[in-house]
């Protein structure tokens, strides 16, 4: 894209998208889900095609095949899937701005050419054309003197915004052409402000590109190190120094978390950050050198490097974290009756020696233990304290915060690692606080069954509340086992993911025909696992349909149902403060068997008939809900819990 004039249709979509909108369009033949006899009905007269499937002879791939290795790294929601190959039409509805000039080029008419920079542009533009036409795979440090003379022309431009994003592109392209390899690693992985810490610094020419390493500098100091060393092609350089991390530093984590939000939106109090990928690092090691007598600056961020025995050498950020971080081992803990409980709380040191004492903030009505000593003797260790909480004897609900005093300081945010395989290792700090529900709930039955799905807490939530549940794998489910149980439960998405459960439809159904309670809750429509198509034992049909107000209101369809009323009352109260949506994926067609209980909808959309459907089956009976109960759940929703309880007790 150097040159202004790339095929990567992909290339020019990031760099037209990012600085200079023109035109949006609209993934019409997507929309279809599909469905291609109905697009191929559509009207296109609005529409430009343009062939998905090319192939990129440098990759080995084509763009289908890419995309779908990226699709599959969507682990969380199962997008793994099959490569496409060949070519295949994809179609785009244009909706605003200017039409393209050629149907076949989305940016036809749009200059991605060097002339936009204005002053230089042109001749920019000559010598990157001759170096992307001749270029030196062999030895790429050949086109150095190009490359600067094109920064150079580049540092005269009047378009500041192209100055600094081409600027930041052409030097890394002549770090890579030298081999350059310029690297700050800390001694250890974190650090708390006040702390100093040790730095091993690797400088490294691999060209023999003359380069020399003037000086270098730590940002969080106003010293420049002199060196003025030439650095000899693939003679590497070492350097250690120590770097004190200012007292009132702010502790690394996403910026956009720093404060409370609102519903659906962050509140950022540094608007110049807004639109960066993540915060700026604390410390980091500008070099400054020259190469063919002309200054440059590469700024590289101190990193911590070290090794496993089973994968190598590893890096991850080095980040600055409190001197204590303190968690609780729930995040939400419910009381059905007002016998006390035992509540874990972890504290994490920051440090070596830490002293202090930990305790708790109750909200009016709840008790617990005073403070309790906390001695930790090494950075990274981790300990547990036990509080046992008496809840009031009325219903009730409100947040715990735990709180860490060190040397008269308070500590009370909870350190989160995320460290996957496929993403960079971050921590990200948030408020440590959990949820204590004091439930006035009755229930019937008292064993469970469930059968776990994608994932969720409503095992532990059932447990909670005074059921006794047992986790059945899908190859143990036989009638032998389930019929010492009251209900049984399937867990969200298990016949989209649990290719047996569709041999176990039989066996379900006869639990439910000899007097058990079967709930089932929310799968998606596409992929279910299940034979000709027998998700229940009557015709029952999955829609996209879903309701995301989490405050929309619910309508009670049939108010004397045994669902709305037994063993507990059910009201327009118990559907007060759900969090994220109220459901998803809820059937939108089904047989005359089944009784709809609710009635739901977002603003402007339909109403939703089908987020709680009950059918009577033999002697028990099958529920199927799209109601997510599984968000509910984890955070502590009385009315969430009152209303499954009774869908496990119908009948009883």
């Amino acid at each position: 894209d150097l040159a202004g004039d790339s095929n990567s249709y992909v290339n020019q979509l990031n760099l037209v998208s990012a600085w200079q909108p023109k035109r949006m369009f609209f993934n019409t033949s997507w929309w279809f889900y599909g469905s291609r006899e109905k697009f191929e009905k559509a009207d296109k007269s609005n529409m430009l095609s343009f062939d998905v499937g090319v192939y990129y002879p440098l990759k080995g791939l084509s763009n289908n095949e890419v995309a779908a290795k990226a699709s599959s790294q969507h682990l969380c929601q199962g997008f793994g899937r099959l490569n496409q190959r060949g070519s295949q039409n994809e179609y785009i509805e244009f909706i605003k701005g200017d039409f393209p000039k050629e149907n076949s080029n989305l940016f036809s008419g749009i200059d991605t050419s060097w002339h936009r920079i204005g002053k230089n542009g042109a001749e920019i533009e000559s010598i990157l054309k001759a170096v992307e036409q001749n270029f030196n795979f062999e030895n790429p440090a050949v086109h150095i003197d190009d490359f600067i003379k094109a920064y150079q022309l580049l540092q005269n431009s009047t378009n500041e915004h192209w100055k600094v994003v081409k600027s930041k592109a052409l030097k890394s392209i002549i770090e890579a052409c030298l081999g350059l390899y310029l690297e700050v690693s800390a001694q250890s992985a974190t650090a708390i402000p006040g702390e100093t810490v040790g730095l091993n610094i690797e400088v490294l020419n691999r060209s023999k590109a003359p380069v020399t390493l003037l000086s270098y500098k730590l940002s969080n100091s106003n010293t420049i190190i002199d060196e003025n060393i030439a650095l000899d092609n693939n003679k590497k350089l070492n350097f250690t120094s120590t770097v004190t991390i200012d007292g009132n530093q702010k502790y690394t984590t996403p910026y956009w978390l720093n404060k409370k939000g609102s519903l659906g939106m962050y509140e950022v109090a540094r608007q110049n950050l807004i639109g960066l990928p993540e915060t700026p690092r604390a410390v980091s090691v500008d070099f400054n050198l020259s190469i063919n007598n002309v200054p440059f600056t590469f700024t590289k961020d101190v990193i911590y490097r070290y090794a496993k025995p089973e994968k190598g050498e590893l890096y991850r950020p080095f980040e600055i974290i409190p001197e204590a971080s303190v968690k609780l081992n729930n995040q939400v803990h419910i009381f059905n009756n007002n016998t006390p409980k035992t509540i874990k709380v972890t504290v994490t040191s920051g440090r070596d020696n830490l002293n202090g004492y930990v305790s708790l903030e109750m909200p009016k009505g709840w008790q617990t233990s005073k403070k309790i000593p906390v001695s930790i003797n090494n950075k990274g260790e981790s300990e547990s304290f036990s509080f046992v909480i008496t809840p009031p004897n009325h219903q009730s609900e409100g947040y715990i915060k735990p709180i860490v005093k060190i040397d008269g300081v308070a500590f009370s945010q909870q350190l989160v690692e995320i460290d996957y395989q496929h993403i960079p290792t971050q921590t990200v700090l948030l408020p440590s606080k959990g949820k204590v529900v004091r439930i006035d709930i009755a229930t019937k039955g008292k064993t469970v069954a469930y059968i776990e799905g994608a994932g969720d807490v409503v095992p532990s939530s059932l447990e909670a509340i005074g059921y006794t549940v047992d986790i059945i794998p899908v190859h143990q489910i036989t009638s032998q086992v389930l019929k010492q149980y009251d209900a049984v439960v399937v867990g969200i998405r298990a016949y989209n993911i649990l290719d047996e459960l569709k041999f176990k439809q039989e066996v379900l159904f006869d639990f439910v025909k000899n007097g058990g309670n079967l709930i089932v809750q929310y799968n998606t429509n596409r992929r279910l696992k299940v034979q000709d198509n027998k998700l229940a034992p009557y015709p029952l049909s999955l829609s996209r349909a879903r309701v995301t107000d989490e405050n929309a209101k619910v309508t009670f369809l049939d108010t004397t149902h045994p669902i709305l009323n037994y063993p507990n009352k059910i009201s327009d109260a118990d559907f007060n403060g759900w969090v994220q949506e109220r459901g998803l994926y809820f059937p939108n067609k089904w047989d005359k068997n089944f009784v709809p209980l609710l009635s739901i909808n977002d603003a402007g959309e339909p109403e939703n008939l089908g987020s709680l459907l009950v059918a009577k089956y033999g002697k028990g009976y099958y529920i199927y809900t799209g109601l997510s109960f599984f968000r509910q759940f984890p955070a502590g929703n009385p009315g969430a819990y009152r209303l499954f309880a009774n869908m496990i007790s119908i009948g009883k």
